[in-house]
């Protein structure tokens, strides 16, 4: 007895030392590290420096083959940012208009560096401001694409660059329908064509092409890049890649993270004539295809001249250009949201190696991708996300039935058996090792496995990553509602029972946000466990009945979508349990072991006399 409360003293302690430093050490020094990165981030708006002295010219002139322009901040990032809409207003655009993005060309520079998502909201609110992918320079974060092309090193022949301005020939909206065509003439014999078109998603098709009117030929390299200016904020999970990304040839996808790239300045993976790269974040992407079966020469790239620049760019093999003759380089850059029948549709139709890696999978693809298409399928039928999940878990309780019937078989029989148990430790308390040489004897007559009970929670572990996986990396489940509160099942609950889920104006913090679901499940597990035999080792028993309560801290601020899944996969495993324990002859005695809990065991009776 006083062992048990020594040990629940422990644990105790133990929780409280837990939950103390988290509310008074964690909390506050993430709030300290938070508001110093937003007046980081502030200060350095307000107060970048002009590139130094003698630093190489931003976006501007020829460069040599390998080196692309403006690896130095663009012009105007020198200055304090302004307003997006300001940043926009500033330059001459074409506009873009498809049924999933709206934005427009920059003129200046002939340059995507304006998009929006129509489908996607930033809250659920769907009266919030659409997502913003791309952005101008000298908005408070750049982020655009561009093509163009390069000359040899030393060459004086004027070529495109980001003060260029172009002149908009024929249509002047950009729609999935209609392309729209820049030209540049250089006045040196050169007239440049940028033909831009969209499908009704998020593919561009970028047509590049040189007419040569002059009288001697000239050596071009067609370039793409991708820039991003600041450090985004990531959701910093390790399950989860944001960051810089490529396919090159068939040596898999290759995911960098940006302080990976702070700390290498360049990565530069070898030649190769297939793949793509670009830029990744949790549910947006922006990527660069160049044609397959041309040699590039893939590159990512950082540098802090004024502020945070990542780079994912490509330079092309040297395309020569006759007196009288024209070239023509076609490639193509993916912008939008990684909507999964969207990004696989890209990768077959357009014959893209591992464009479906853009999404992260993980290490367990070929279970998390499957179980994506399995909900997906439900989902469909029914119409939400939350019903689809809990079809789901009724068909993996189906699959792993026969493994599930037998380990619940072998636990009825255990139960069975509990007298004979006790009556071979009490035989052999004395001497542990023919204790268990018994047991082990007793246990192969009655086939019985020990560890049964534990198959039905390991099983359901890969299948639980799968779809914790599936719920935090994929957009589908983005914003995606249940019933009730539960209004985006990749978030967690947010009700707790704190503040009297609502009722008291206090906002309890992250660690204490335990919601209804979270209880629901706690509730769930904490059954199940009561049903199986009480262990006869003390601290066993004790560790199975905190179990339920550790779990439900530990899962509440996981995705809602996978706390659903675990309550009610909780819930049709009690309900298969006590099945079959009815039908093994076993009583039911959920309701007993609860009792037990609250029952007072006897004292000890005090030894008698004897009389006289």
């Amino acid at each position: 007895m006083m062992d048990n409360k020594n040990l629940m003293i422990a644990i105790a302690l133990s929780i409280a030392v837990l939950l103390g430093w988290q509310f008074f050490i964690v909390t506050p020094q993430m709030e300290k590290q938070r508001q110093a990165e937003v007046a980081r981030q502030q200060l350095e708006a307000q107060t970048q420096p002009a590139p130094a002295p003698g630093a190489p010219t931003p976006e501007g002139g020829a460069a040599a083959p390998g080196q692309l322009p403006g690896d130095q901040p663009v012009p105007g990032q020198a200055a304090a940012p302004v307003d997006r809409e300001a940043a926009i207003a500033r330059t001459p655009r074409v506009a873009i208009d498809t049924p999933s993005i709206s934005g427009s060309i920059n003129l200046k520079g002939g340059r995507l560096d304006d998009v929006r998502l129509k489908g996607y909201h930033e809250t659920v609110d769907p009266k919030s401001p659409t997502i913003v992918l791309f952005s101008p320079a000298g908005a408070p974060e750049p982020y655009y694409a561009e093509y163009g092309v390069v000359g040899d090193a030393g060459s004086t022949m004027p070529l495109p660059t980001a003060e260029t301005v172009w002149t908009v020939e024929g249509n002047g909206t950009l729609t999935a329908d209609t392309p729209v065509t820049l030209v540049y003439d250089n006045g040196a014999g050169l007239l440049f064509r940028r033909v831009y078109s969209v499908d009704k998603d998020y593919m561009f098709t970028v047509e590049q092409t040189v007419e040569n009117k002059g009288g001697a030929a000239v050596t071009l390299y067609p370039y793409g890049r991708i820039a991003r200016y600041g450090t985004p904020h990531t959701s910093g999970y390790y399950v989860l890649h944001e960051g810089l990304i490529g396919v090159f040839g068939d040596k898999g996808v290759e995911e960098i993270k940006y302080s990976t790239l702070q700390e290498d300045g360049e990565i530069k993976p070898a030649k190769v004539d297939s793949g793509w790269l670009g830029i990744t974040d949790k549910y947006w992407a922006a990527t660069l295809i160049p044609t397959a079966g041309k040699p590039f020469q893939p590159r990512f790239a950082f540098s802090s001249a004024v502020r945070d620049h990542y780079q994912a760019d490509f330079l092309g093999d040297a395309v020569s250009v006759a007196p009288g003759a024209s070239a023509k380089v076609t490639d193509r850059l993916f912008a939008g949201a990684k909507v999964v029948s969207i990004v696989d549709g890209y990768q077959n139709d357009l014959s893209i190696r591992n464009f479906d890696l853009l999404i992260d999978w993980g290490w367990f693809y070929f279970i998390t991708k499957p179980m994506f298409f399995l909900i997906d399928f439900f989902f469909n039928l029914v119409g939400n996300f939350g019903v689809a999940i809990l079809l789901v878990t009724v068909v993996i309780k189906a699959v792993f039935f026969p493994l599930a019937n037998k380990s619940y078989v072998s636990m009825s029989r255990m139960k069975l058996v509990q007298p004979q148990m006790t009556e071979l430790r009490e035989r052999y308390k004395d001497d542990k090792v023919k204790q268990q040489q018994a047991l082990m004897q007793l246990y192969k007559e009655q086939k019985i496995n020990p560890l049964s009970g534990c198959l039905p929670i390991v099983v359901q572990i890969p299948v639980f990553f799968a779809l914790y996986k599936v719920l935090f990396v994929t957009i589908e489940m983005r914003h995606a509602p249940f019933f009730g509160w539960i209004q985006d099942l990749a978030a967690p609950d947010p009700t707790t029972i704190f503040n009297l889920f609502g009722l008291i104006p206090f906002t309890p913090p992250s660690f204490l946000m335990i919601g209804v679901w979270p209880l629901i499940m706690g509730l769930t597990m904490f059954l199940q466990m009561k049903l199986n035999p009480t262990p006869p080792d003390p601290a066993q028993a004790m560790v199975f009945n905190w179990m339920p309560v550790i779990f439900t801290f530990m899962l509440a601020s996981f995705p809602a979508g996978l706390v659903i899944y675990w309550a009610w996969n909780n819930t049709l495993s009690v309900t298969q349990q006590s099945i079959i324990m009815k039908r093994q002859g076993v009583k039911i005695e959920l309701w007993d072991n609860l009792k037990a809990l609250f029952r007072r065991k006897d004292a000890k009776p005090k030894e008698s006399k004897p009389q006289p």
